[in-house]
């Protein structure tokens, strides 16, 4: 089968937006976090730490305000710029976003959380080049956070670099072992050098560790297909379909695989 038929073939799974969590935002979690502020209403740091549970729960104007006041108090917060950016990202405003991770880089040239979030806007953006060396420049600077390991894969992926990439997602998997997605990035790379065992048990890892992706459905289903296995094909394309009806590879892969009788 040709490799067009990946499902993802460059997978576009990113773990960088905001996952929200509506218990960061509960009334007793602000009034707590607030009173801290009110306690001490010119540390800029209180106002970060609310505004990042406001980001959390999905208040994202409360967590500009927040953001705003903290840079307000402190022009050199560089970590309240990064996290307004996330905000901003989450709010479809990437022009935004990017001043702001410009900002932080400014203040702290070493800051990895910035150029890991501005890699991810370059990347989304097409502009890989630019992406590539911000994720490399956060490896270099020997961050911890594995992310930036997942995403330079995914460029190494695209450009059809497959070892490389395969060495990345290793890394990343080896900092967030229970993510799914640097499972699933992994498997991809494995079926493009037709590896497909070890595929196959990365794309049914990342389903243990989330079976609610219907990336990790399709790709497990893509095994199957080239097992000539058409009717566990069908069933895991069919069950990606009904976890996100509008993700084409699954909708692809169910057309080719439909029982015809």
């Amino acid at each position: 089968m040709a490799i067009t038929a990946l499902a993802g073939c460059s997978t576009t799974t990113s773990i960088d937006t905001i996952t929200v969590d509506r218990a960061q935002g509960s009334e007793e979690n602000i009034a707590s976090l607030s009173s801290v502020i009110n306690a001490n209403p010119q540390d800029p740091e209180g106002y970060n730490v609310r505004g990042s549970a406001y980001g959390r729960a999905g208040e994202f104007r409360r967590a500009l305000d927040d953001f705003n006041r903290a840079i307000q108090i402190n022009p050199q917060f560089y970590q309240a710029y990064a996290n307004r950016a996330l905000v901003y990202r989450n709010m479809g405003k990437p022009v935004e976003a990017a001043n702001d991770y410009n900002r932080a880089l400014q203040i702290n040239p070493n800051y990895d959380v910035a150029y890991i979030g501005r890699g991810n806007i370059y990347r989304q953006a097409g502009r890989t080049n630019e992406a590539f060396n911000d994720f490399s420049k956060a490896i270099e600077l020997e961050t911890t956070d594995g992310r930036a390991w997942h995403n330079r894969g995914l460029i190494y992926q695209q450009r059809g670099q497959h070892a490389q990439a395969i060495e990345d997602f290793s890394k990343a998997i080896s900092l967030s072992p229970n993510s799914a997605e640097p499972y699933n990035g992994r498997g991809i790379s494995y079926v493009a050098l037709n590896d497909d065992d070890n595929a196959f048990a990365d794309f049914n890892h990342a389903i243990e560790l989330n079976d609610k992706l219907a990336e990790s459905w399709a790709n497990q289903a893509l095994v199957y297909e080239r097992r000539g296995d058409k009717t566990r094909a069908y069933r895991s394309y069919s069950h990606a379909v009904r976890l996100d009806p509008n993700y084409k590879p699954a909708q692809d892969g169910v057309a080719r695989t439909r029982p015809t009788s």
